[in-house]
């Protein structure tokens, strides 16, 4: 459980979601994941299925609270209520809460002022909040993430092959093979998760591992690049300026800058 407070509009971030369920209790918050955005605020919440790369801020002053959501929470609970098979549900989705949803996390915030409770209570309150999450909207995002032979599992988990090997050459259909996929069905899902294609995807997490090497080595932009797979100094910076709207070093500088205010 985590309860966020942030006192004022924030400037973009670039971080990854998690497997989580995020509530907005005052402000709001934007997201974006690809070409999609996600706006939530006071009432709503998002919901993210697998671990992907997005630029985030706040709104503005904002209030929220955030549970990890846990496969093995979810697979106790479809065991309990039996299983659902649906098409692959997107990797973040956004929707209002329930008022039982909100009675529920309420009686989990509560638990923060009773520490003798929580061992016992908060166990079951994290079931009530994700089996309220499973029946809600967004469902069938939640309830993929406890079916060990979903196509939503076999993305996640070639989500994080590439994210473990971004440096490294691949062909899609050789992800294919690795999800147990046919290539069509394979590019489907995952754009259908990601809102990327893999090589897109690829190109994001070599691009933020890139910044995160120039905030510490702000003077080697071509070491930078070459060290997250590019090949061409040129197209490294081309990429880099499109996705954070400034060139390699110029962005790593402003960057120290802020890290130093």
């Amino acid at each position: 459980m985590l309860v966020s407070s942030v006192p004022e509009p924030t400037a973009p971030a670039v971080s990854t979601t998690g497997t989580v369920f995020a509530l907005i209790a005052k402000g709001g918050k934007r997201l974006a994941l690809g070409d999609r955005t996600y706006e939530y605020r006071a009432g709503e919440y998002l919901v993210a299925s697998v671990d992907l790369p997005i630029t985030g801020r706040f709104t503005e002053a904002s209030l929220g609270f955030g549970l990890a959501l846990r496969s093995s929470v979810i697979a106790s609970l479809l065991l309990d209520a039996g299983p659902t098979r649906a098409a692959t549900p997107s990797g973040i989705a956004v929707t209002g809460a329930s008022p039982e949803l909100l009675d529920a996390v309420v009686r989990m915030l509560r638990l923060l002022d009773r520490p003798d409770d929580a061992p016992v209570l908060a166990p079951m309150l994290e079931r009530e909040i994700v089996w309220r999450l499973m029946n809600g909207e967004q469902g069938a995002t939640v309830r993929a993430l406890g079916l060990a032979d979903s196509s939503l599992t076999h993305i996640s988990s070639v989500i994080g092959w590439i994210r473990d090997h971004h440096t490294e050459r691949f062909g899609v259909g050789d992800l294919a093979a690795r999800a147990g996929m046919s290539v069509s069905a394979f590019h489907r899902s995952f754009r259908t998760v990601t809102a990327m294609s893999p090589i897109q995807f690829q190109k994001l997490i070599r691009l933020q591992e890139a910044r995160l090497r120039l905030l510490a080595q702000p003077d080697d932009v071509a070491g930078a690049g070459y060290a997250v797979g590019y090949d061409s100094p040129s197209q490294f910076s081309r990429d880099y300026r499109r996705q954070f709207g400034r060139p390699p070093g110029r962005d790593a500088a402003r960057l120290r800058r802020v890290a130093a205010a």
